[in-house]
This record gives C-alpha cells, sequence and structure tokens, in this order.
C-alpha cells in the first residue's frame, strides 16, 4: 500500500515545478502585446522603434482612444508602420466621412486648373440667377473656404433636424443637391464661417453640371467617377477608391467615399508633395497651397482641409498647442483622420468609430505619435 501511495504521490509533487517551468519559458501577455505592436513597425523607422510601435498600440489599447480600426505612419513617401484591429486588414475599404471634402476639394481645384470653373467668379448655381436673388453673389472661392452664408445647422441636435442627416437620409436625400441648394441666405456671402456638409454637395453638383454631357443621373455619374478614375484615383495609386452618387446623379462629396487605409495614406502623401505623384503633376501646386491657407472667417480651417491652427472660434479640431504650424488634415465624423505634417514628411492615418464627444482621446494620442518626429 504504501509502494502504491508513493506511486501516485510523486507525479503530483512534479505539477508545481512543470508549471513553474512552463510559465517561465511562455511569454506573458504584456510580452506578447508588445511584439505584436513591434512587428507593425519597420526596422528601420527613423524613430526609435520602441517609441513608434509603444504610440501606435496606444490608439489600439487606450479605452480613451477607442475603437481604432487601421493605423499607417508614412515618412518621405515609405510606410513605416501599419496596423489593423481584428476583422481588418489591408484590402477592407473603410469610409471616409467628412474625409471625403478633401477630395472633392481637389476635384474642384482639377476643374479650375482646367478652366472650366473659376475661383473669384460666382458659382453657376441656375437657381441662384435669377434677377435679384443674393446668393448669386455666392463665389466658388467662399464656397470652398465654407463661408458661403447659406443657412446651415451641421451635427444639431435632435439629429433630424440638423441639415446634413435631412439631407443625407431624410427629406433631401433623392436629391441632395437641391436641398442645398435651396436654403436661403442667412448670413452675406463671406461674411461668416459655417461648417457644412451640404456645401460640398453643390461643389459636386458644380463638378456634375461641368463635366456631364447630359442632366439625367446617369451621365452625372458617369461623367464624374470617370474624371475622378482617370485624373486622380488611378495616378495617384489610390484604384480601392470608390464614390457614392445620390439618385439625382450627384456625388456626395461631403460624406461618403470608400477607400482602403492605403489608398487613404496615399491621399495624404498627394497632398504632402503639393499635387505631385512621381514627378506627375495631378493638381496644381497653388491649388494646394490656397487649400492649405486658412479662411479669413477661420484660421483652423482652409479650404476643405483642416489646419493646426487656434480656432478663431470654438475648440481646436486637431492640435495647435503641440503640434507643428504647417500640419493640417481630411477629418471625418468617429475619427477619421489624414494628418499630413510637410516638414517633417509624415503622413499619419488613424481610421475607427469613436463618438464625437470621446475624441480627445484619440486626438491627444496622434499628438503623442507626431511628437516623435522631430
Amino acid at each position: 500500500m504504501a509502494r502504491l501511495l508513493l506511486s501516485l504521490i510523486a507525479p503530483l509533487a512534479l505539477v508545481p515545478a512543470l508549471f513553474g517551468c512552463s510559465t517561465a519559458s511562455a511569454p506573458s501577455a504584456a510580452q506578447r502585446s508588445a511584439d505584436s505592436a513591434l512587428a507593425a513597425v519597420a526596422q528601420d523607422p527613423s524613430v526609435p522603434r520602441e517609441a513608434l510601435a509603444s504610440a501606435i498600440d496606444a490608439l489600439f489599447t487606450d479605452a480613451a482612444a477607442n475603437e481604432t480600426r487601421a493605423v499607417i505612419v508614412m515618412q518621405g513617401g515609405r510606410v513605416i508602420a501599419e496596423r489593423y484591429a481584428p476583422g481588418y486588414h489591408e484590402n477592407t475599404r473603410f469610409i471616409s466621412w467628412s474625409m471625403a471634402k478633401s477630395v472633392t476639394g481637389v476635384m474642384i481645384g482639377m476643374l479650375v486648373s482646367d478652366g472650366r470653373l473659376r475661383l473669384a467668379e460666382a458659382a453657376p448655381i441656375p437657381a441662384w440667377q435669377r434677377p435679384g436673388d443674393p446668393r448669386g453673389e455666392i463665389t466658388l472661392k467662399q464656397l470652398l473656404q465654407m463661408r458661403s452664408g447659406l443657412r446651415h445647422r451641421e451635427a444639431f441636435s435632435p439629429p433630424y433636424e440638423s441639415d446634413e442627416v435631412r439631407m443625407l437620409f431624410l427629406d433631401g436625400r433623392a436629391d441632395m443637391a437641391r436641398y442645398a441648394e435651396d436654403q436661403p441666405l442667412q448670413f452675406e456671402p463671406g461674411s461668416k464661417w459655417v461648417y457644412s456638409s451640404s456645401t460640398s454637395v453643390i461643389l459636386s453638383d458644380l463638378a456634375a453640371r461641368t463635366l456631364a454631357a447630359s442632366p439625367d443621373p446617369e451621365s452625372r455619374r458617369h461623367a464624374v467617377a470617370d474624371y475622378l478614375r482617370t485624373r486622380l484615383f488611378e495616378p495617384a495609386g489610390m484604384r480601392s477608391m470608390i464614390p457614392e452618387f445620390d439618385a439625382a446623379g450627384t456625388q456626395i462629396g461631403g460624406s461618403l467615399m470608400h477607400g482602403t487605409a492605403r489608398d487613404w495614406a496615399r491621399f495624404g502623401e498627394l497632398l504632402r508633395n503639393k499635387g505631385a505623384v512621381a514627378g506627375a503633376q495631378l493638381v496644381p501646386r497653388q491649388w494646394i497651397d490656397f487649400m492649405t491657407s486658412p479662411s479669413p472667417r477661420e484660421a483652423q480651417y482652409g479650404a476643405h482641409l483642416w489646419l493646426n491652427r487656434a480656432p478663431t472660434a470654438g475648440e481646436p479640431a486637431l492640435f495647435p498647442d503641440r503640434g507643428p504650424r504647417d500640419l493640417f488634415a481630411c477629418l471625418g465624423h468617429l475619427g477619421q483622420f489624414v494628418i499630413v505634417a510637410p516638414n517633417q514628411r509624415l503622413v499619419v492615418v488613424r481610421l475607427g468609430k469613436t463618438p464625437e464627444d470621446e475624441l480627445q482621446g484619440v486626438t491627444k494620442r496622434l499628438a503623442d505619435l507626431v511628437a516623435l518626429f522631430r
């Protein structure tokens, strides 16, 4: 009996030792997380690799920065970090929300460069051309700088009374340009800055009127989609990009465009290089300079781009107290960012889903990341 008990007890006595060996040899959860974060960063970035991995990891793991779905960091045109949340990858198309506005701004710049639209002249909207209509004085430049004077309420509460919600999803959805262009003047054109998704749809309508041979929806859709594809997306290598259109054939130029994180990074690189790709000037340099110059009525906004400046009114959209003064960004609802820091030769893309009232945590973490690049 004693011999039997010994035979049963002896293996049990080895269990703690076996577990001790297992624990010592297996990496901890923290170590696995650190290894995963480091794997997302290239071997030779221009900043300490561990610091960059940690800054990116914080965007995925810090509760204040969630929900981050994709991050790409490019410097000098080279991807030095790329990471995705589970369920997302390099071929996932992400919704732009208001980052689409910046694409629309570039498209309008191409049409101005082509001589088909004029920046300083009244916007050729037929509904505004009736004698005595004060909206006939609104210029293309004022539309691009969000100072048209048209009545608009963005992100209003309750949401169903917010103009961009009504335009996108309620009574304006079938013909968004008509909804936007039917709004009366609330301020003298040029006198006040009001952020407006409707304004970007008006610009998309102008593009369709300029490019389409016919006013029918299919002609409008085809003309704008073909122009974007052949003049911008394909030359810039942004082949995943898909713009959305409403039933009237108007590109939803303020809100709805889809593309991979890599293609959003390529768009940032186009802006960083003043409209050039591989030596080919797709957009005039002067147009990018215009887009990144402050609107006369709002210092932190250019022409369909956000600037890293102290706001004329309200809260900063970026981080002017920390980041470079020449930094600018495409920003979208729920925390979409394409950040461009020209002096650092840097493009940072963050895509995700974070409530608007919780974006401070994301912005802080992005500021921490940018600060690594001196």
